[in-house]
């Protein structure tokens, strides 16, 4: 494992050429990789190893439109693709990608596949860390790994087919066998992994929902709308609004940002446009960091954890959660994105 300096700070990570596919595939060649659950990370995980040349299943209900959505993806009945049962006893390391509330249904049937010297995999520290609150305690005799995409599934296989790779975090909870630690990191470079960087499971969650909630999906969309609605309530159109608001921003300054960081944006912007920049940013980060610092608190004490159980857990919860997207899909803001993003010129 390299040590690297991120911003005066050096920490362990692990990159391909130190850990190269080839490795990766050797560590593993005895195990089979039995992927629970195909929705958000699963897919994307899924057929990055397969595509990697490791040994994959899949264990998920039928019927349902995400086993359907593996048969589409090659995976065979019977042969690749099976029920959540028969893929647990199979697999001998088990990626649990169910959401949240879905391995707290999913655990009391799960816990009885793991077998002494198996793995159990998560993509989040969601279960284990609030563990008094999901009640999944996984046993002594199996490792207990994570490896956490930056990043969704689609995004992780999108990366993947264009020869890329997206950030991971790994952990680790439980070292039963002695071989955790190559299982994690052979199973992150077998995902897609651009480098590796070391975490625990605490601290990936309390990271993972602060940014969702944050700068990640939450703030973002709050500020767009905040910006977008002021400019309408002072007479701009809604193309103008949007435009300066959002379309700029993920078309054009966003990818510089991504390309070489905020200060390279900020040379490649307008002397005007910078200097409104400097001068606003401290102001913007001092009037949101209470909010922030609310929101981690109530990430750390569990609070957030306990909405996310009790909402996702409802039986009406998909029907909600559309009801919330709705809202969002139809205001003037997102339908005036749509009419923009049909404009946009295409190679096509």
């Amino acid at each position: 494992m390299a040590k690297m300096n991120f911003g005066g700070v050096e920490e362990n990570v692990v990159t391909r050429e130190e850990f190269p596919l080839e490795h990766a595939r050797d560590v593993l060649k005895d195990e089979t990789i039995a992927i629970i659950g195909y929705g958000v990370q699963g897919p994307g995980q899924a057929l990055n190893l397969r595509d990697n040349g490791f040994n994959v299943i899949i264990g998920q209900r039928s019927p349902s439109k995400s086993y359907d959505k593996a048969i589409e993806d090659g995976f065979v009945p019977g042969e690749t693709l099976f029920s959540i049962e028969e893929a647990a006893e199979k697999g001998t390391i088990i990626q649990y990608l169910l959401s949240d509330a879905a391995q707290i249904e999913m655990w009391p049937t799960l816990k009885k596949y793991l077998t002494p010297g198996k793995a159990l995999y998560f993509s989040h520290g969601f279960a284990v860390t609030y563990k008094e609150r999901t009640n999944i305690i996984p046993p002594d005799d199996i490792d207990v790994i994570l490896a956490a995409p930056k990043g969704s599934g689609t995004s992780l296989r999108r990366l993947f087919l264009a020869g890329k790779g997206l950030n991971s975090s790994f952990a680790i909870h439980q070292d039963a066998t002695g071989k955790a630690r190559d299982r994690v990191i052979a199973m992150g470079i077998g995902i897609g992994s651009g480098y590796l960087f070391e975490t625990d499971f605490k601290k990936e969650v309390f990271s993972d929902l602060t940014g969702e909630r944050g700068t990640l999906m939450g703030a973002i969309q709050g500020i767009f709308a905040a910006q977008y609605d002021l400019l309408r309530s002072r007479g701009h159109s809604p193309s103008e609004a949007f435009n300066e608001t959002v379309e700029e921003a993920t078309e054009s300054l966003y990818p510089l940002v991504a390309e070489n960081g905020m200060d390279w944006m900020y040379a490649n912007c307008s002397t005007t446009a910078q200097r409104g920049a400097l001068d606003w940013w401290k102001k913007f980060r001092d009037a949101t960091k209470p909010v922030f610092e609310d929101l981690y608190d109530s990430v750390a004490s569990g609070n957030e954890a306990q909405l996310s159980i009790d909402s996702n857990s409802k039986e009406d919860y998909r029907v909600k959660l559309e009801e919330e997207l709705k809202e969002l899909r139809e205001s003037e803001m997102w339908t005036t994105g749509r009419t923009v993003r049909s404009l946009r010129p295409s190679n096509d």
